[in-house]
């Protein structure tokens, strides 16, 4: 990796970037978006959480910076929060499901990166979805479970989401 020039916490916070990058320990990272089935999913996600059923209880925050630690900031594909809306701008406090959209570049080991990132914030619901073979895994700090029906569940049983209602036939 080349030298990078490092940012401070607040000299990121109080810039913006098109698109929206992570901050991981004082560098800038770039995310991968902008892909068709990706976006796709991330639209369907969001619109699936809108329903009326499901728009009582959470709601859905596609790209919201959560600043996990003091020297990191993760911005998940889809943030699914529990209603009340939380007030700040930047959640500084682990929302209730994280969704992560692999793209074509994404490794396992740069997911499992923020993964970990997640975990130790406190989430307790996190999924990773990859439009591109069809499949889920929910994952907990015992690890990664596939869906193997196709249906994304949280931990708790509150929300079951079919992955054909939110990818590409």
């Amino acid at each position: 990796m080349s030298a990078a020039t490092l940012l401070s916490i607040e000299e990121y916070l109080n810039t913006s970037y098109h698109p929206d990058r992570e901050y991981i320990d004082g560098e800038v990272i770039e995310r991968n978006v902008g892909k068709r089935k990706h976006s796709y999913a991330q639209s369907r996600i969001t619109m699936w959480f809108g329903r009326p059923e499901q728009a009582r209880r959470f709601f859905p925050l596609p790209e919201l910076r959560s600043q996990v630690t003091n020297t990191r900031v993760r911005i998940p594909d889809v943030t699914v929060v529990e209603l009340p809306l939380p007030e700040e701008e930047i959640l500084t406090s682990p929302p209730w499901l994280c969704i992560e959209i692999m793209s074509p570049d994404d490794t396992m080991a740069s997911m499992q990166d923020r993964i970990d990132d997640y975990i130790a914030f406190g989430i307790s619901n996190i999924w990773v979805i990859d439009p591109w073979k069809n499949r889920g895994w929910t994952i907990t700090d015992n690890g990664w479970t596939t869906a193997r029906d196709l249906i994304m569940r949280t931990h708790d049983g509150r929300v079951a989401m079919p992955l054909a209602d939110v990818l590409l036939p």
